[in-house]
């Protein structure tokens, strides 16, 4: 195999997040991936490396995008609790082109359109078997089991969150106002998002499992039981009420489908509803983004120590190993907290860990 991972390092990885999952891990969670620090035991492929696999023709093979994955991968080293992982990614909100959205290819983004604007008491959602883009992830989530056996970890896709999906065919600010007009018809359409995400998200994981090694999402925390990082990014334009009243209920039945469900908190225009977020008891832990233009992470330890006061989990989202190591002290430790870190050099690298008393 092309890719740096032994099986003794895997077995490390399960029971270590299986232990921070439990609360029973006194330490972080320090993924730390350094790209293009390993010679790759194989040739380059002729397929160019894009970060988001939808840029790439359909005409393009499953097989031969999971070939650029592996190449890619090979490349790299894993140190501290990172691993090999993959998942396959056509921009956030990808479930929008499951129920008949357009996928539109920018530069260096993917969006989504509506066929045509409706009224929304005119929407309609149903399942469609035989939709392009829902093959086209089991396709590739199907080669991945095929080529990887288990040794590399496949997330699911970014699915997105309902509202955010329902925005897609009604834009946010004629959402905004389906609010006030029509709150039935707009939890209605919430609801049978919420049923064929679940759908999707059912389909997709029985192509990956049992041969996965566990479960990850765009945001790659290792579980060995279900886990996702579920969102609504709309609710930052919302009030807390409107947020209990139409995005909570949704919500908290994901969470409870999932053994380990996170929250993308992003930006402060979403700290509003944090305190009902932490009501939730089945939602284990929040993903904290401060957001462009907002100071970074270890600006905001009040937002942590509540976050961590209601016995949750915490993603710090940073790749920096200063900001992530000021956040850690400005908690007193760095239990129950994770991130995914991106130094300079393998030497920094392994002085971070063995500050922290981490195996390399």
């Amino acid at each position: 195999m092309s890719i740096d991972f032994s099986p003794e390092r895997w077995e490390k990885i399960r029971r270590d997040y299986t232990a921070w999952w439990a609360g029973d891990l006194k330490r972080p969670l320090v993924h730390i991936e350094l790209p293009n620090a390993a010679h790759p035991r194989r040739p380059e492929p002729m397929l160019p490396s894009k970060s988001f696999h939808g840029h790439y023709d359909l005409s393009v093979s499953a097989e031969d995008i999971v070939d650029r994955m592996d190449y890619d991968l090979s490349c790299c080293k894993f140190l501290g609790d990172g691993y090999p992982s993959v998942w396959p990614n056509f921009g956030p909100g990808f479930a929008a082109c499951f129920l008949g959205a357009t996928l539109e290819k920018g530069s260096d983004t993917i969006w989504f359109r509506p066929q045509q604007l409706c009224n929304i008491t005119d929407i309609r959602f149903e399942y469609d078997s035989k939709n392009q883009w829902l093959t086209r992830v089991k396709d590739i989530c199907r080669a991945a089991m095929q080529r990887w056996e288990g040794s590399v970890q496949v997330g699911m896709t970014d699915l997105g969150g309902t509202l955010d999906i329902l925005s897609t065919f009604r834009p946010s600010e004629s959402l905004l106002f389906d609010l006030y007009d029509h709150p039935d018809v707009v939890k209605n359409l919430n609801w049978q998002i919420h049923d064929l995400w679940w759908r999707y998200y059912d389909e997709i994981d029985n192509t990956l499992q049992p041969i996965n090694p566990g479960y990850t999402a765009w945001s790659p925390i290792f579980s060995l039981e279900r886990y996702y990082m579920l969102q609504c990014d709309f609710a930052y334009m919302i009030s807390p009420e409107m947020f209990d009243e139409f995005v909570k209920p949704e919500l908290a039945a994901s969470c409870r489908k999932l053994s380990h469900a996170f929250y993308h908190l992003d930006g402060p225009g979403q700290l509003p509803h944090l305190d009902s977020l932490l009501s939730i008891p089945e939602l284990k832990g929040i993903q904290w983004i401060p957001g462009a233009g907002a100071p970074d992470c270890s600006h905001w330890p009040e937002v942590y120590r509540k976050i961590r006061d209601a016995g949750k989990l915490i993603e710090v989202r940073t790749d920096n190993l200063k900001i992530f190591d000021t956040v850690i002290e400005q908690l007193g430790s760095g239990e129950g907290l994770i991130a995914f870190l991106r130094p300079d050099s393998e030497s920094e690298a392994k002085e971070f860990l063995d500050k922290h008393h981490i195996q390399v």
